[in-house]
């Protein structure tokens, strides 16, 4: 195994859920944060692992992560506003 599957691995082992844990649990506001780890946390293992395989193919899909998870972030906050 290469040194970046393993970051890859230990990304997907150790944040992960300690982001869904985040995002199960507390406040909004802490679901936020925790929407936003787990975000960051794949966008970031896809990229290792990509870069693991040799693929540049596989790039495709931690750009279309990182765009998407923005989004839905931005999509959640708009939840979070007080109606007036």
């Amino acid at each position: 195994m290469t040194p970046w599957l393993w970051g890859c691995l230990v990304l997907v082992g150790v944040p992960f859920p300690v982001a869904l844990w985040v995002g199960a649990r507390g406040s909004p506001v802490d679901r936020l944060v925790g929407l936003e780890l787990a975000g960051v946390t794949t966008t970031l293992a896809l990229l290792a692992f990509a870069h693991a395989v040799g693929q540049s193919s596989y790039l495709i899909l931690p750009l279309v992560t990182a765009l998407l998870s923005f989004a839905g972030s931005l999509v959640f906050t708009r939840l979070l506003a007080p109606r007036s």
